[in-house]
């Protein structure tokens, strides 16, 4: 947990390494339409513009969220938009996700740098809001487990597209 001011907030950073090419890699993370079938929690992703992927892009998607100390179990709709992009290597995109009686305002940045085996993907996230602040150690494993899945679900598709056996 940090502290802004006075306003409270949680942070989680994590990484991985996948064995598989930083192209590969980058079309999952990019591809925001597609991400249902990989990644795990995501029901439903929309892209809100055409063309390619790039700064001011924008996209709706949608994850369950089970019941915990502060909030009821609800759906929370998110909206993205992309703030920076740097092909292959950074994407950061922030938005809020609304749920039933929750809000959470987010900065999401992803990190992608050629390694020996692969890629190392690193994220870190930081949620704010009333909810976060109510119950800051709930919060935060939320976001930590919410980014180890994602992780998790990226290197499992990434590598067998890359037709390696993940570790």
């Amino acid at each position: 947990m940090a502290v802004e001011g006075r306003r409270r907030f949680v942070r989680h950073r994590s990484e991985i390494v996948i064995n598989a090419p930083l192209d590969t890699v980058w079309k999952l993370q990019t591809d925001v339409e597609r991400r249902p079938h990989w990644q795990t929690p995501v029901e439903t992703s929309q892209r809100l513009d055409r063309g390619p992927f790039r700064r001011g892009s924008a996209f709706r998607w949608t994850v369950p969220v089970p019941p915990n100390p502060s909030t009821p179990a609800t759906r929370l709709e998110i909206t993205s938009t992309v703030r920076q992009i740097e092909r292959g290597a950074c994407l950061r995109w922030t938005g809020p996700a609304i749920g039933e009686g929750l809000r959470i305002d987010g900065i999401h940045v992803w990190n992608f740098t050629r390694v020996k085996g692969g890629v190392r993907v690193s994220t870190e996230e930081t949620h704010t809001g009333a909810q976060v602040e109510a119950d800051v150690p709930t919060a935060t494993a939320i976001l930590r487990e919410g980014l180890e899945a994602w992780l998790r679900d990226l290197k499992s598709a990434a590598e067998s597209r890359a037709g390696h056996r993940p570790r």
